[in-house]
């Protein structure tokens, strides 16, 4: 067997990321690998994977592991420094990857090799990476001349530069609002952990008081509780006109990125021969087509709709019946919703809390991971680190290390909000025939220890947890050797979420749960009536939330399809929310502007992703419900095929094979509580 290794080399060192010269030495390697490049195809009459295809493959690892550190920094650390040097590098990435896209050369290697005899004899992984590669090729315009193969480098240069932008602005139009409350009284109704953060967070910019920011952890807890209505509206206005012309310092304003970003993805797709920019981004999704996706967003709305509109009634009916109130703004909606629940099943996020200690929930996960995909975890004590909250760990199998990720789990500042996992190292066969084993980063923002108490997480953050840790499992448990379909590369972009979505399901099981929570003092598990009224509470407003999300998804998607020059972003968003929203927010909200997912991030025309991977998730894990959620059979055949796959073969396919059948919606509406 050939051996795999952990080096020196293996993990980042991100104390030695020299942020002077990280331009200069990120020059100094692109040259370098330019040069491999031209190189590797003038000497490939012939190609073989070994003479091709390794080579620059090891390229491209030489490049991820520079990169990988900083882009990491850039998001968990950011510093003006970091900030300046990143967004100084980013043009250059982009040309090489222009120039790599549209390197004919090297577009006929690949093509030759594909054709050659030895073709023939390629594994599936290989095959697939092959013709994935291939197909890159053709949507990066590689048969694209003059001045079409001109502007598309410009637009692709340009477009790198807006998303980094536009995150910025959001991060930075985040943390330029504070409010600093010195009067305990304004401060009814929320709970002991959210007045000790706000306090602590005041105590830590030597202020007397509780400072609240628009940061999850302090905001989510103001609108959920706070009796009072117009710090609750003040919030609701900063958070909900972030990065726009309706609050907030103007010049982190996206609206004119977003315009700019719409029209340059718009003039890219025509380009390269599609109408639209949804057209392209389906082309290399499991959906067939635009209208395909449309579809299956219009028909789930369909079935969800009166689900919502009764959740919305019940919501109305008991905010004016218990506490008078005639009319519900945008700000009173969590509010009530949080006293609703409480009404009807007696429980709140908060009661939960003290049950869900970080380190409790960690081996909860680990010990369903470990039961139903026969891994084991162990903490890592030594290693390079950027913060003292970081955490590594390492996954083994069978007694051979298979896999390792970092957790870096709470909220601070210069920290981008949201929670992410992201690649560090993929697995691959190296040409000396070693293996390089997966990495990975699981990010997330998470309310931080308070005192002397450990970090004690709501049901939600558990949720959370789980999810990013299923994308990490996509990417560590990977049996793949090729690294452009190892783990998740090359996986369709809307089945990505199937392993996320697929876990997050373990953390509503009683026989889960019983591992997953357990009282930070006491170590007593969750009572029996608090967890009856938590499964209870489990689809408490279901609709409204499936139609939210089907909102943020036809918005993403109709925004790209039906562009056009004179088209409003806003008149767009309106059109979809009189379609499907049962709750309109305010003329001042600016949604678009902070939605970072499509205008920052991969989800273009692509984050209906979430509900199609819902469904393929939601009908995985009903093969549990039938087997037993800990049945180890059912659990092998999950890492098998869905997660040791990767990429290299069509997510499709693989599904299939793990359920025996096509993928129905069924289960989803079922576990939402939705009536179809």
């Amino acid at each position: 067997m050939s051996q795999s290794v952990w080096d020196a080399t293996s993990l980042p060192s991100f104390t030695d990321v020299d942020v002077a010269n990280i331009e200069a030495d990120l020059e100094k390697l692109l040259k370098h690998n330019q040069a491999a490049i031209d190189a590797c195809v003038s000497e490939n009459a012939n190609p073989t994977w070994a003479s091709l295809v390794l080579p620059l493959d090891q390229l491209h690892d030489d490049l991820n592991n520079f990169w990988s550190p900083i882009s990491h920094l850039n998001s968990v650390k950011n510093t003006p420094e970091l900030r300046a040097a990143y967004n100084a590098c980013l043009p250059k990435l982009t040309q090489f990857y222009t120039d790599l896209g549209q390197n004919k050369a090297l577009y006929q290697a690949y093509k030759s090799l594909a054709e050659s005899e030895a073709a023939k004899t390629l594994s599936q992984a290989q095959s697939e990476a092959l013709a994935q590669t291939i197909r890159d090729f053709e949507l990066s315009g590689v048969g694209l001349e003059g001045d079409a193969k001109k502007r598309y480098g410009e637009i692709s240069q340009r477009l790198s530069e807006l998303g980094s932008q536009f995150g910025e602005n959001v991060l930075d139009a985040t943390q330029a609002w504070s409010k600093l409350i010195t009067d305990e009284s304004e401060l009814s109704g929320l709970p002991e952990s959210a007045l000790a953060q706000a306090k602590q967070m005041a105590e830590a910019k030597e202020k007397d008081g509780w400072l609240f920011t628009l940061d999850f952890p302090s905001y989510i807890p103001v609108m959920s509780y706070a009796d009072n209505a117009e710090l609750r509206e003040e919030m609701y206005r900063a958070f909900a006109t972030r990065a726009s012309d309706q609050g907030g310092d103007i010049k982190f304003n996206n609206a004119p990125l977003v315009d700019e970003i719409l029209e340059l993805r718009h003039e890219m797709a025509h380009i390269l021969g599609f109408d639209n920019y949804a057209e392209l981004s389906v082309a290399t999704k499991m959906a067939d087509n635009g209208q395909q996706v449309i579809d299956f967003l219009g028909d789930l709305a369909k079935k969800s709709k009166s689900s919502a509109e009764q959740d919305l009634a019940q919501l109305t009916a008991f905010a004016k019946d218990e506490n008078g109130v005639e009319k519900l703004n945008a700000w009173d909606m969590t509010y009530y919703a949080e006293k609703l629940r409480q009404h009807k099943f007696s429980i709140s996020q908060e009661e939960l809390r003290p049950y869900f200690p970080m380190n409790k929930v960690l081996s909860g996960l680990f010990h369903v991971a470990q039961t139903l995909f026969g891994v084991d975890i162990r903490e890592e004590k030594e290693f390079d680190s950027y913060n003292k909250d970081l955490q590594l760990f390492t996954i083994s199998k069978g007694g051979e290390d298979v896999s390792r990720f970092y957790l870096d789990p709470y909220a601070r500042e210069a920290k981008r909000g949201g929670a992410w996992m992201d690649s560090c190292r993929t697995r691959r066969r190296l040409s000396d025939d070693r293996l390089q084993l997966p990495i990975a980063y699981l990010v997330c923002n998470f309310t931080p220890p308070i005192g002397d108490k450990p970090a004690l997480l709501t049901h939600d953050e558990v949720t959370t947890l789980f999810h990013e840790f299923g994308h990490g499992l996509h990417h560590m448990l990977t049996q793949v050797d090729v690294s452009s379909v190892s783990g998740i590369n090359g996986v369709a972009w809307d089945a990505v979420e199937l392993p996320s979505q697929f876990m997050e399901n373990w953390c509503y099981e009683p026989e889960a749960l019983a591992h997953i929570a357990g009282h930070y003092e006491t170590g007593e598990p969750l009572p029996q009536d608090l967890l009856d009224k938590m499964l209870a509470a489990k689809n408490f407003q279901s609709g409204m939330q499936m139609m939210r999300q089907l909102e943020f998804s036809l918005f993403d998607f109709r925004l790209h399809m039906e562009y056009q020059k004179d088209i409003s972003v806003q008149s767009v968003l309106d059109d979809v929310r009189s379609k499907v929203a049962v709750v309109t927010p305010p003329e001042f909200n600016r949604f678009q502007n902070s939605f970072s997912h499509i205008f920052a991030g991969g989800y273009a025309a692509g984050y209906y992703s979430y509900k199609w991977a819902e469904v393929l998730s939601a009908d995985a894990f009903s093969k549990f419900e039938e087997d037993g959620i800990f049945n180890k059979d059912t659990g092998a055949r999950f890492r098998d095929t869905i997660l040791a796959n990767g990429g290299s073969r069509p997510a499709a396919e693989l599904f299939a094979e793990f359920r025996g059948r096509e993928p129905s919606t069924d289960a989803l509406l079922r576990h939402s509580g939705i009536a179809a």
